[in-house]
C-alpha cells in the first residue's frame, strides 16, 4: 500500500485551507490601499506627491501593537476570543471598502478651501479630509484584523506545520493582490469606480465565512488575567529572553529586511502607467506575471526551508529579493515607450523575477518572525514584529513621490537597491549561515 508523504498530508489538511483564507482576508485590504487606491487617485488627476502622501494613512499597521493587548484580553460575546474579532472587522471592512467608491475625488479637488491662507499641504489635508478619514479607517480595521488573524493562525498550527502554514498564508496574501491589482483594474476600464469598489469589497466574504464556521483554537481560550498583564508580560518575556541589546537588534532587523523591496514597489502602478502601459495591460500582464512567480516562489520557499532551515533561507531568499529590485531600474532605464509585444514581455519578465524573489524572501521572513514569538504571547509579539515590518511601507514610502520627482525613476530604484543592504548585513549577527536553528519548522 502506497502512503502519501507527510508534507502532502500536511498540505491537504483543514488547517492549510484556513491558512489560505486568513492570507486572502489579510492581503486584500492592504493591496486595495497599495494598488487600487493609487491607480484610482492617479486617474482622478492627483499628483504623485499627493498619491505618495496617502501612504501615511497606513499608520495603523505600524502602531497596531498598541491595541493588540485589548484583543488578547477581551473577547466579544459571540464566537470566542479570536473569531469574534475576526468576523466584526471583516464585516466592517466590506462596508468601508464599498463606501470608499462613493467618494468623488474630483468634487473634493474642486471644492473651495475653508481658509485659503493655509499652507498648500494643509489645504490638501482639508480638501481631501473625507478620503483620508475613510482610507485611514480601512487601514485601522485591516491592521486590527491582522492582529487577530496572526494570533489565530499561530495558535492553530502545531510547530511541525509552522513553516508550511505560513508559506501558504503568504501565498494566499499575494493571491489576494490579484483582486484589487488586476481584476479591479480591468473592471475600472469598463465600470464606474463605485461599482468597482463594491465588487472588490465582496471578495472579503469568504474570510467572513471562515470566521463564522471555523473552530476556535484551544490555546485561544487562555486569556491574560488582567489588561496590565496583557500589555506588560509580552514585552518582559521578549526582552528577558533575548537581552536588551540582542532584542533591539531583532527589532532593527525586522525594520530593515524588507525596506528596499517595500520602497521599490510603493508606486508600482503609477510607474507602470508612466512607462506607457494601460490599466488593462497592467491588470492582465504585470499583475499576473507577478502573482504566479510569487506563489510558486512562496510554496517552494516553504518546502525548501524544511531542508535549508530558516537561517540559510533568509540568506538565499533575501539575496534573490535584493537582486530582483534591479529589474525595475532596467525598465526605468529603457524609459516610456509604446507597449508592443516585446515591451510587454520585458515588463512580465521584470515583474516575474521580482515577485519570485519577494515570494521567497517573505516566506522565510514570516516564518522567522513566527519562530521568534513565545506561544503564550502570540498576538502582541507578532503585532509588534509586523508593525515594525510595516514602518517602511507606511512612513518611508510616503516620501516615494518626492524621491521620484527629485531623482527620476532609474535613480529611485538604484536607491532602493542600496537600502536593501543593511538588513542583509544584520544576518551575520541574527541568522548565521552555519548556525543550526534553535527550533525546527
Amino acid at each position: 500500500m502506497t502512503h502519501r508523504p507527510a508534507w502532502l498530508d500536511a498540505l491537504l489538511n483543514r488547517r492549510m485551507l484556513i491558512c489560505i483564507l486568513t492570507g486572502f482576508s489579510s492581503g486584500l485590504p492592504l493591496y486595495l490601499l497599495l494598488n487600487l487606491v493609487p491607480a484610482w487617485l492617479k486617474t482622478e488627476g492627483l499628483s504623485l506627491k499627493m498619491i505618495g502622501a496617502f501612504a501615511l494613512i497606513q499608520f495603523p499597521y505600524t502602531w497596531k501593537f498598541l491595541w493588540s493587548p485589548l484583543l488578547d484580553r477581551y473577547a466579544l460575546p459571540l464566537l470566542g476570543r479570536r473569531r469574534g474579532w475576526m468576523l466584526v472587522t471583516q464585516l466592517l471592512l466590506i462596508a468601508g471598502i464599498a463606501l470608499l467608491g462613493q467618494i468623488s475625488v474630483k468634487e473634493l479637488a474642486a471644492a473651495a478651501p475653508l481658509d485659503s491662507a493655509l499652507p498648500d499641504w494643509l489645504l490638501n489635508v482639508q480638501r481631501y479630509a473625507p478620503l483620508f478619514a475613510l482610507t485611514g479607517l480601512i487601514a485601522f480595521l485591516s491592521a486590527t484584523q491582522d492582529i487577530v488573524l496572526d494570533a489565530f493562525r499561530r495558535e492553530l498550527l502545531p510547530e511541525v506545520e509552522l513553516g508550511l502554514g505560513n508559506a501558504i498564508h503568504v501565498n494566499a496574501y499575494k493571491i489576494a493582490g490579484l483582486v484589487p491589482g488586476s481584476i479591479s483594474l480591468i473592471l475600472a476600464d469598463h465600470l464606474p469606480w463605485g461599482t468597482v469598489f463594491l465588487i472588490t469589497a465582496l471578495f472579503m466574504l469568504p474570510g467572513a465565512a471562515m470566521s463564522l464556521f471555523s473552530v476556535e483554537p484551544a490555546a485561544a481560550s487562555s486569556a491574560p488575567r488582567t489588561l496590565r498583564a496583557a500589555i506588560v508580560e509580552p514585552f518582559q518575556e521578549f526582552f528577558g529572553r533575548h537581552g536588551v541589546q540582542s532584542a533591539l537588534l531583532v527589532l532593527l532587523f525586522i525594520l530593515l529586511y524588507k525596506l528596499g523591496d517595500s520602497l521599490c514597489t510603493s508606486l508600482a502602478t503609477p510607474f507602470y502607467l508612466d512607462m506607457g502601459f494601460t490599466k488593462t495591460q497592467i491588470g492582465l500582464v504585470a499583475k499576473n506575471a507577478g502573482l504566479w512567480p510569487s506563489v510558486i516562489g512562496g510554496l517552494l520557499g516553504g518546502l525548501w526551508m524544511i531542508k535549508l532551515g530558516i537561517n540559510r533561507a533568509l540568506w538565499i531568499f533575501g539575496f534573490l529579493q535584493w537582486i530582483a529590485i534591479l529589474g525595475f531600474a532596467w525598465l526605468a532605464w529603457l524609459g516610456p515607450a509604446e507597449a508592443d509585444a516585446a515591451r510587454l514581455a520585458v515588463l512580465a519578465t521584470v515583474i516575474g523575477v521580482e515577485a519570485a524573489g519577494v515570494g521567497l524572501g517573505t516566506t522565510a521572513f514570516v516564518a522567522w518572525m513566527a519562530r521568534t514569538t513565545h506561544p503564550a504571547y502570540t498576538a502582541t509579539q507578532l503585532a509588534l514584529f509586523t508593525s515594525l515590518m510595516a514602518v517602511p511601507r507606511t512612513f518611508i514610502n510616503a516620501s516615494a513621490g518626492w524621491l521620484v520627482e527629485a531623482l527620476g525613476w532609474f535613480d529611485f530604484f538604484m536607491l532602493c537597491t542600496l537600502l536593501a543592504v543593511p538588513g542583509m548585513l544584520l544576518l551575520f549577527k541574527l541568522a548565521p549561515w552555519n548556525e543550526a536553528p534553535k527550533e525546527t519548522l
